[in-house]
């Protein structure tokens, strides 16, 4: 048994022991959980009980945004020692699938993924995870930044996807945690400048307090129009919608330039309209993002070199004990509310 933070079902949380799987094998490691960031997903599974199909049908445990201490390691695990402080990922697949053959294992059918019914998370003291998918940290990063690395792949999966070129102007739609990931990879990619659209104020000031990221207000400004006016009539060369929403959907193609490339992150709780003929006219490339593959060594290398900084973005850090008030705190959804992050 383990105490754990429970989804018992929709709106009703506990903090309890419950039956987790405690058996280490030859290819696992064992880690002391540290820090566990409060992830969009979870919120929504806590009010909702569902994602689209994923439902909670049985109590489930939470969070898959984690960084922790190797205490244990199976008898083939060489990459890793006991006392390595690492953050995990939480998408385990079979690698024997064709998607991980191909090298996108993060849309094989079968991946387990932490807090997905009927998957448990990691809000527990201790959790057995694939040496495989545990990544070292480095020294000077933190465990609270090693369980930002998580929201950090979208972003980073997004832009490998828009195959940013140097010097590209980007425009991101939604200032949300993802919104803000997107934009902060768009400049370590290679953007020299990166727009960010938002209906809220106080979400695009955190955003701009990042250099060369520039707060676009709607309705108050018109985004299609500014973009045009910062590029010379041209467009940003790449937008990432990251809302999800019908009206950002249409702003996304009329703001990008021809021959440019939209990624579309955000995801839609109902089929939205897609201008395809806008779309043609302009022959842009469309991509699309789900999750990430290959690119938490990625992600680990930028902050912890320094050239990316996640700290501003971790609103508050509540205690394992308080688990249930750092998710009302989430659900509250606060405007200068980026991450919320639970310390075990």
């Amino acid at each position: 048994m383990a105490k754990a933070l429970v989804l018992e079902e929709t709106r009703r949380l506990a903090l309890r022991d419950i039956d987790l799987p405690e058996a280490l094998g030859p290819e696992d490691v064992r880690i002391a959980v540290d820090t566990v960031g409060i992830c969009g997903s979870d919120v929504h599974y806590y009010t909702h009980g569902r994602i689209g199909p994923f439902v909670v049908q049985a109590p489930m445990v939470l969070g898959h945004e984690a960084s922790g201490t190797v205490t244990e390691i199976g008898a083939e695990v060489s990459n890793l020692a006991v006392g390595d402080r690492v953050c995990m990922e939480p998408g385990i697949p079979n690698m024997q699938s064709k998607a991980s053959k191909l090298g996108a294992y993060n849309v094989d059918p079968s991946v387990r993924f932490w807090a997905t019914p009927p998957v448990h998370g990691c809000l527990t003291p201790s959790i057995i995870h694939p040496a495989a998918f545990t990544y070292r940290l480095p020294d000077n990063v933190s465990f609270a930044e090693g369980a930002m690395v998580e929201p950090f792949a979208i972003g980073m999966q997004a832009a490998a996807k828009a195959a940013i070129k140097p010097g590209d102007v980007a425009l991101v739609i939604g200032a949300g945690p993802i919104g803000i990931m997107c934009a902060i990879a768009a400049l370590a990619g290679g953007c020299a400048e990166v727009f960010i659209a938002d209906l809220v104020e106080e979400k695009l000031a955190v955003a701009a307090a990042y250099e060369n990221v520039k707060p676009i207000l709607i309705p108050r400004d018109n985004v299609t129009e500014l973009l045009a006016d910062a590029s010379e009539g041209w467009g940003a060369d790449v937008v990432f919608e990251c809302a999800g929403a019908a009206a950002a959907v249409q702003t996304a193609l009329e703001a990008v330039a021809p021959a440019g490339c939209v990624v579309w992150v955000g995801m839609p709780v109902d089929p939205v309209p897609v201008d395809i003929v806008l779309a043609q006219s302009k022959e842009i490339r469309m991509e699309t993002v789900f999750r990430y593959a290959n690119m938490y060594d990625r992600a680990i290398a930028l902050i912890g070199s320094g050239k990316v900084d996640l700290k501003p973005l971790i609103s508050d850090i509540f205690a394992f004990s308080d688990s249930v008030a750092a998710f009302d705190r989430a659900v509250e959804a606060r405007p200068t509310d980026v991450k919320i992050q639970i310390k075990l």
